[in-house]
């Protein structure tokens, strides 16, 4: 029987730290995955409503725990593998975000068509 891999505790850390990993490391990710995450749209929303205060807490932790899976560099498709670096980290999204979707507002895909938006701009201008 093959053993199921887990990211390494010491790469993702504990469950607390998550907020502050996917703080200090969601936009430069997000620029680097914006071509291979069709959904880019829909992890920036997750973003804004893991950050939103009036999120259930259970949401938040669940939308953080995908959250840092995805800003970690180094997990279990490493992100710079050409076409396939982001495909693990999909298949983490897509869970998370199919399981609290009903929790990610309009005022959150707003805020993400903005800040996507102002990427646009910046990688134009």
């Amino acid at each position: 029987m093959r053993k199921a891999h887990y990211p390494d505790p010491e790469i993702i850390g504990p469950a607390e730290g998550h907020e502050a990993r996917v703080r200090s490391r969601f936009w430069k990710t997000v620029r680097k995955a914006i071509t291979a995450i069709p959904f880019i749209d829909e992890v920036v929303a997750a973003y804004y409503c893991a950050l939103d205060p009036e999120t259930p807490a259970s949401v938040r932790a669940t939308l953080f725990a995908a959250l840092a899976y995805f800003v970690v560099p180094l997990d279990f498709l490493p992100d710079f593998v050409l076409g396939l670096g982001f495909s693990d980290d999909i298949t983490v999204l897509v869970t998370a975000i199919g399981l609290v979707r009903r929790n990610i507002g309009e005022r959150h895909r707003v805020a993400a068509r903005a800040a996507l938006d102002r990427l646009a701009a910046e990688k134009t201008g």
